[in-house]
């Protein structure tokens, strides 16, 4: 039977915690009854997750190689059974890309993975990496939900999958992010628009919740330009996932983008995204 409290799962790029906290996010967290959170772009120390997040919360943080770049965490009421950061090859370098985790949920284990894909740039060596990570999800993900049927990849994916995801798409077919390469993953992934099986068992059988629960309708979007009124305009992006096992989609009760109230009141340009699963 499920439990009478649904778990509440919520991702976000924080863009700098130390920073997102002096904004407003503990105030956002304190309000939302949050059971697990996974933040990309954490830019901080361990000490630092901790002294913001307080003792309540065990911290799970895997850095980046470089000082003050990405970073991936996941932060929980109860501590994770077991934590994994390896993602790809021996000498690929996913340090702070990459972070899973076993949960205890009543007698199931669910597995959580923070997930921060390279943003890239065309014609670059940061494109090459972008799709050296995108490769290891691929072999990764088949595996991932063999070995928990309720997994979930939640994080900035960094790509836009289909037109429906970004308001202005035509202006960026040539743009890191909505490159027809890029999109290609996530027919992989969760199969292509127009296929009878898309998001239903298509692909490797990954379900994206966000569309699910949304519908064939523009966004709704989760991060928008700081330049301009990209805010205001709701000129966005849908490029923050969680992508579920379709064991752990039938279990997924509610969805929400936490998008600010306004431009000012923001402490991310992403917005939180947050599901509730009655398992």
């Amino acid at each position: 039977m499920p439990s009478a409290k649904p778990l509440r799962l919520a991702s976000v790029n924080v863009n700098g915690v130390r920073a997102a906290f002096r904004k407003g996010m503990g105030e956002w967290l304190a309000a939302r009854d949050v059971d697990i959170l996974a933040m990309q772009e954490v830019r901080a120390s361990t000490e630092d997750l901790q002294g913001l997040l307080g003792d309540e919360w065990d911290i799970l943080h895997d850095p980046a190689t470089a000082k003050g770049r990405a970073g991936v965490a996941i932060a929980s009421r109860n501590r994770a059974s077991i934590h994994r950061v390896e993602l790809g090859a021996a000498d690929f370098d996913s340090a702070g890309r990459w972070l899973e985790a076993d949960y205890e949920v009543g007698d199931r284990i669910v597995t959580v993975v923070s997930a921060y894909v390279h943003s890239g740039v065309v014609d670059t060596p940061k494109q090459v990496e972008k799709y050296k990570f995108l490769d290891a999800m691929v072999e990764r993900m088949p595996r991932l939900a063999e070995h928990s049927e309720l997994a979930v990849i939640v994080g900035d994916l960094n790509v836009g999958h289909r037109t429906l995801d970004i308001k202005n798409w035509k202006g960026n077919v040539k743009r890191a992010g909505f490159l027809p390469e890029e999109r290609a993953y996530f027919d992989r992934f969760v199969g292509a628009e127009g296929d009878d099986d898309y998001n239903a068992g298509a692909g490797l059988g990954w379900i994206d919740l966000g569309r699910r629960f949304a519908g064939e309708v523009d966004g709704p979007y989760t991060w928008w330009s700081q330049r301009g009124k990209a805010f205001d305009t709701d000129t966005g992006w849908r490029i923050d996932y969680q992508l579920t096992t379709p064991a752990l989609a039938d279990a997924a009760v509610a969805y929400a983008i936490d998008r600010a109230d306004s431009w000012d009141t923001r402490w991310s340009d992403h917005a939180p995204v947050v599901v509730d699963y009655a398992i």
